[in-house]
């Protein structure tokens, strides 16, 4: 029986893809996977690049599909395909079955009335450009939606997530944090932001801009305000360590064995520890905004809640060690920095939990190549697990 993985993911997909689009009154033209969300025993989900042919020429779209999600079939927009084994849903974007409000957020005419909703001036108003800054299937999107003189990011996620995202936003806004102001929401899972100034810590990185003291680092934690601590917990990268062994052993069964070591030896170290402490929850180098250096953003607090703040510095220290892996960049300035953040972040918390945090969200960007199906992930899957071993049992210095 074809795996739900390769179904969505090998030549089936092309068939299952080629229905639906026909379906709807195109002529798939060609395609290629973009993102994979596998989730072992669960439920699989993949978003495409497809270049479909319609009456008024061929554009590029994008595509999602899902099996193991009985739901999604179910919402509008959403196809039903069978392949006499297994079900799927097909969509095409915006048309996400648990995202209901990206079809009003990616529609100009609905964003224009938003604007002025909004009160934006007679002088601010114009033709709406839309950009998509980003899209997890059935998670979450964020669209720029920009006219000449004014400008807003959606966030659309699940319904039942965006009242609780607004507090959030309005809680670290309040308390002084540099976080977007939420400018408003919808019961159908849109929420309305304040555009920050400044480029990500990511871009300064590429170019190789001054960025924060990893001292900066620990300021801006420290303004985390003591609320954040009443808000839900939500569990860690690092103690999700042995989900993330079996989403590479199921996409590269080579590695299956040392996966799951690993994620044994990261579980066991943090076994028991538990933290009240506010947490920013996913912080990483693309979340803060700078400018000459300074931070003047910080970004995506869905995920602020109690926690350890051995984790905050743990998931910078490890997307930065990630950056040095990738091609195109400075491996060896951007391994020094991660290596200098995290002596100085030792000093601050328990440099053993520290390092043991970092291996854990490591190993969860393992599966970054095969999520995003890089080029070559499998290699690239396994120089991401030697990073891991190296911060949990051996000298990351190397």
């Amino acid at each position: 029986m074809t795996s739900d993985l390769t179904l969505l993911t090998g030549d089936d997909a092309g068939e299952l893809l080629a229905a639906a689009v026909t379906t709807a009154g195109g002529e798939l033209v060609d395609w290629s996977v973009k993102q994979v969300d596998h989730r072992p025993g669960r439920s699989t989900t993949v978003a495409y690049r497809a270049d479909v042919r319609w009456a008024d020429g061929v554009r590029r779209l994008t595509l999602g599909a899902s099996v193991g999600r009985p739901g999604d079939a179910r919402a509008p927009g959403v196809l039903e395909m069978a392949d006499g084994e297994r079900t799927a849903a097909v969509w095409m974007f915006p048309s996400d079955p648990e995202l209901p409000a990206l079809r009003l957020a990616y529609d100009p005419e609905s964003v224009s009335e938003l604007l002025a909703d909004l009160g934006a001036s007679e002088a601010s108003r114009g033709p709406v450009r839309l950009d998509v800054r980003a899209y997890r299937p059935t998670r979450r999107a964020v669209i720029e939606a920009s006219t000449p003189g004014a400008r807003v990011f959606l966030k659309v996620v699940r319904p039942s997530r965006v009242a609780e995202l607004h507090a959030r936003h309005a809680l670290l806004a309040d308390a002084g944090l540099p976080v977007p102001r939420p400018l408003g929401w919808s019961d159908q899972g849109l929420l309305v932001l304040a555009p920050l100034t400044g480029d990500s810590m990511r871009v300064a990185l590429q170019r190789g801009d001054p960025v924060p003291t990893a001292q900066e680092i620990l300021a801006l934690l420290d303004r985390l305000p003591a609320g954040v601590t009443e808000l839900p917990r939500r569990t860690a990268w690092s103690e999700h360590a042995t989900h993330y062994a079996s989403v590479i052993g199921a996409a590269l069964p080579a590695e299956a064995d040392r996966a799951a070591r690993l994620a044994d030896g990261v579980e066991h170290r943090i076994a028991g520890i538990r933290g009240d402490e506010p947490t920013h929850g996913d912080l990483y180098e693309s979340q803060i905004l700078l400018h000459e250096g300074r931070v003047t953003g910080l970004l995506d607090v869905d995920t602020a809640g109690p926690g350890r703040r051995a984790d905050d510095l743990a998931c910078l220290v490890a997307h930065l060690e990630t950056l040095a892996l990738l091609r195109g960049w400075d491996s060896a300035r951007l391994h020094l920095l991660a290596l200098e953040y995290a002596r100085t972040f030792a000093t601050a918390v328990d440099p053993g939990e520290l390092r043991a945090r970092t291996a854990g969200v490591l190993l969860s960007l393992a599966t970054g190549p095969h999520r995003v199906q890089e080029q070559g992930w499998e290699a690239a899957t396994t120089r991401r697990l030697d990073a891991v071993e190296q911060w949990l049992d051996g000298d990351p210095a190397r």
